[in-house]
């Protein structure tokens, strides 16, 4: 199995402002985070900056450009033992202050 995921509307929204070039960005940081979340605990590379956002419980930030940043957050289990993630923003760093 692997992980599981949905998107937020907002996040849905954005994604589809992203040029082709960002959306591939975008998509290989998103194959790379699913990989890491297969070991446990999860292997973040590095260069994705994978880490907690200041201020907001249970939010996360995904680096896949200079100034290219997605958030998400960890919902319910889909099946048993594996993360869902939940995509909640994405676009350039502005996005941090209402992640």
């Amino acid at each position: 199995m692997s992980p599981t995921y949905a998107l937020e509307a907002r996040f849905a929204r954005e994604l589809k402002r992203l040029t082709r070039q960002q959306r591939v960005a975008v998509n290989t940081a998103r194959d790379e985070l699913i990989e890491a979340l297969r070991h446990r605990p999860p292997q973040f590379r590095p260069g994705l900056r994978v880490h907690r956002v200041q201020g907001h419980e249970g939010v996360w930030e995904l680096t896949w450009a200079p100034d290219g940043r997605a958030t998400f957050s960890y919902g319910p289990e889909v099946h048993l033992g594996e993360p869902h993630v939940i995509w909640r923003r994405i676009g350039d760093h502005s996005i941090l202050s209402d992640p």
